[in-house]
């Protein structure tokens, strides 16, 4: 057995009711501040002529479906109205919705219970139909609302037979972002109030805003009492241009208000439907100073015959309240008050929204009652979970607008962005702009019709100035909006639409100066034969060959003088035919670099450049040793007659060096490489060092054999003046010392292509010194003193010498 326990309500008849087939349910929020009594008739509130008006739509809707032949012939639909003031008094209007004969039983079945209802619709703030709302959901009654836009009410979970006729707060401040973002700003301040409307539309925005890089600057949620002038302050010592206000209406026209007083000026004010269509505020005093106003607002849709069904209501002097009934909220004392047009003139805002909740529900009871053209099957049993799943279903046009809902029971949204033109006189509120998610999503807002402050671009909304080009962003560690510029380093760039935090590496083969938004493609360098240098040097190159050859020549014809013999004999061939191999060398640095490039512009000097070397040192220890050696050591001397030390030296010196060659050719040979690093702007094509000991070993052996050379040489410069070879080998070192000091000097100060052709000519230069120094002063004697190129001669020069070694 089934027990059910009730308990009863009591409330009078009153002019907020409408007899019916069906009652319909309305909660209207006719009273909107803080009760001194307990009924709402003795409120110290004022009244809400908004409110009225939507009280006056729901009313005029009823009448037009009853009046109509197709949606619910042979049905009419009545309904029950309450003023929704405060939650004290809401109760009493809500257990008279869910009653059924009075009574509310706590444990019913849904398909034997039936409320005094089949629909609630309403009510406005979402605060109130959150409290109100379980009482509902428990009996599945359909709440068609018409203004709470709470994201939570979509949660079907908790809100199984919530439908609503206006969008929630996820796509109203989904627009507010579109804006924000179609403007480029990201520094805002949202203000809102106490209530789950604005908690709701605060959580949703900082959702947002952190994945679109809007910075939520400063927030609050005020109340009646709050300090909205400290508030104003915090927002200007914050530098914020663009404030949300995102609040019922009261809260918001306090905030403007309070603007206005401040002389808060040339802000950006984002309006939410509440309040964006509120034609009070508007025309306050001074408004135009505070700079523009956007709102984001229902569609403002005509409802074609509600301004006769005002006019015939007020015609006929229809009392919607009456001073001697003041239970269950429909009292209105002030409502006969009004004039029509006051009605009909007053924030049509939710206006649709009324309208087609109470269409929903006449579209739904069409469905549950198999309604045709011959009537409606009122024997069918209406229960509310019935009326709900065809709600669910629902896809009817109203007046060109399209009725139909989500899985969340929300509606197509179809938005309006206005723009309060607050410097007209009068002052109006224009449309610029619109959202639409039926039939595909759309967002246009025509800029053109935007009147800037001081007729310039939209206001400077962020929290840093842009970057100038070249520069980077440093972001700041506490708002993600905020930024330090710092320009970007050399070989790098910066490309603002991809990441203007990151200042991007050039490629390798590319090169920047500081502070560039692109890369240059940097330039391949070599020594090219075509150079008017690298020409030059291989003229000289080849006149040094040319020049060795000669010398040969000459030498060959004259082999037998003193001059020939005393420069070395044979020995001199031997150098000059190094000289020229050396010289051959210069050519592998011009070119692009190959392998054989590499290998050939240093192992051919290097090995030749030793012989020669060998040879000068050989002869330098000669010329001192040997002269000396036979005066004071004569058996020496003869040994090293016997022997041929020189050329055991000259060999054992040739074939380490040739040793060393090998193993740097052969352990890891030098390859062409491109040098990145030296110039930022040129790729220089060069030569790896190869194997680093075995070269090393190479460059030690050649300056070991220059020292030697230069201290022998030196040590004989009092030999006899036309027997000594001394000061020829001793300025060719020197040469040689100059030369490769200029080189090493450029390598480390100069970074070009140009290096090469310095060791090149360095190369060359020391080859040179050889050649000048060495062979051209005997060629000289040999061509224009022939009277000093005799045996006699040099025959005396040493006696001479010997003697005066014999008195020391």
């Amino acid at each position: 057995m089934l027990f059910l326990l009730f308990f009863k309500i009591a409330c009078s008849a009153s002019d907020f009711s409408l007899q019916g087939d069906y009652l319909l349910g309305g909660l209207f929020s006719l009273n909107i501040l803080r009760p001194k009594l307990f009924f709402c008739s003795c409120c110290r509130y004022a009244f809400d002529k908004s409110s009225y008006h939507m009280l006056q739509v729901m009313r005029f809707a009823v009448a037009e479906i009853n009046n109509s032949s197709t949606l619910l012939p042979s049905v009419s639909l009545g309904y029950e109205i309450f003023d929704h003031c405060s939650n004290t008094q809401n109760f009493p209007s809500v257990f008279t919705f869910i009653s059924e004969n009075g009574s509310v039983p706590v444990y019913r079945r849904l398909n034997n219970h039936q409320p005094k209802i089949i629909a609630v619709i309403g009510p406005y703030e979402s605060t109130r139909t959150i409290t109100v709302a379980p009482f509902f959901m428990l009996d599945l009654i359909p709440m068609v609302n018409y203004g709470s836009s709470s994201y939570e009410l979509s949660n079907k979970k908790l809100y199984p037979s919530f439908l609503r006729t206006v969008p929630s707060n996820k796509d109203l401040i989904w627009i507010i972002i579109l804006i924000i973002k179609r403007f480029g700003w990201n520094w805002v301040a949202f203000i809102g109030s106490k209530d789950d409307y604005s908690q709701d539309g605060l959580n949703l925005f900082y959702q947002y805003s952190t994945q679109y890089n809007i910075c939520l600057a400063y927030q609050e949620l005020l109340s009646e009492n709050s300090d909205y002038r400290l508030t104003l302050q915090k927002i200007e010592k914050l530098n914020i241009k663009v404030i949300i206000v995102f609040s019922m209406q009261r809260i918001a026209e306090n905030v403007i208000k309070s603007a206005i007083k401040n002389n808060i000026r040339n802000k950006v004010w984002i309006a939410g439907e509440g309040w964006s269509m509120n034609k009070q505020l508007q025309n306050e005093p001074g408004i135009q100073n505070i700079g523009n106003i956007f709102g984001i607002t229902e569609k403002v849709m005509d409802l074609p015959g509600f301004d006769k069904f005002i006019y015939r209501t007020y015609r006929q002097n229809e009392s919607v309240g009456s001073e001697g009934q003041n239970t269950c909220n429909q009292v209105c004392e002030k409502c006969t008050n009004l004039s029509s047009v006051e009605i009909i003139n007053e924030n049509p805002t939710f206006s649709f929204p009324v309208y087609a909740a109470v269409y929903t529900t006449a579209h739904a009871l069409h469905k549950v009652l198999h309604c045709g053209t011959n009537g409606c099957n009122r024997s069918i049993p209406v229960h509310s979970f019935m009326l709900l799943k065809e709600m669910k279903t629902l896809d009817f046009s109203l007046n060109g607008q399209q009725v139909k809902y989500d899985i969340n029971g929300d509606p197509c949204v179809s938005y309006g962005v206005v723009l309060w033109r607050t410097e007209a006189n009068p002052p109006f509120i224009e449309m610029i702009g619109v959202y639409n998610t039926y039939p595909k999503i759309t967002f246009t807002i025509n800029t053109t019709l935007i009147k800037w402050v001081n007729d310039i671009s939209a206001p400077f909304g962020k929290c840093s100035a842009e970057c100038t080009e070249g520069y980077h962003r440093e972001k700041d560690h506490t708002q993600a909006c905020c930024f330090q510029c710092k320009i970007c380093p050399s070989d790098t760039y910066i490309n603002v639409t991809r990441d203007p935090y990151t200042c991007v590496p050039c490629n390798a083969e590319e090169w920047s100066q500081e502070g560039s938004i692109i890369c240059k493609k940097r330039s391949i360098m070599h020594l090219s034969f075509a150079d008017p240098l690298s020409i030059l040097v291989m003229l000289s190159a080849a006149s040094l060959v040319v020049s060795c050859i000669a010398v040969t020549i000459l030498f060959s014809y004259n082999y037998n003088t003193p001059v020939v013999k005393s420069a070395g004999g044979n020995m001199c061939f031997l150098m000059l035919a190094s000289l020229s191999l050396a010289s051959i060398s210069v050519f592998f640095f011009f070119g692009h670099p190959t392998v054989v490039h590499c290998v050939f512009r240093n192992a051919m000097f290097y090995f030749f450049h030793l012989v020669c070397f060998s040879c000068m040192g050989v002869r330098s220890f000669q010329i001192v040793c040997v002269f000396k050696m036979a005066a004071k050591f004569p058996k020496v001397y003869r040994w090293w007659v016997k022997y041929n030390g020189q050329w055991l030296v000259i060999v054992i010196i040739c074939i380490a060096q040739f040793i060393f060659c090998i193993l740097w050719v052969t352990i890891q040979t030098p390859v062409p490489f491109r040098d990145e690093l030296s110039c930022k702007d040129e790729i220089i094509l060069g030569c790896s060092s190869g194997a680093k000991v075995p070269f090393y070993m190479m460059v030690f052996l050649i300056w070991f054999l220059s020292v030697l050379c230069f201290t022998f040489s030196y040590m004989g410069t009092d030999l006899p003046k036309n027997y000594n070879e001394a000061k020829s080998i001793t300025y060719s070192m020197l040469l040689f010392y100059i030369s490769w000091s200029f080189y090493f000097t450029a390598e480390i100060t100069y970074k070009s292509v140009y290096v090469q052709l310095f060791h090149a000519i360095a190369q060359l230069s020391s080859l040179f010194g050889i050649l000048l120094s060495y062979f051209v002063p005997k060629c000289y004697v040999i061509i224009f003193q022939p009277k000093k190129n005799t045996q006699a001669y040099f025959q005396t020069s040493i006696q001479n010498y010997t003697q005066t070694i014999s008195r020391m």
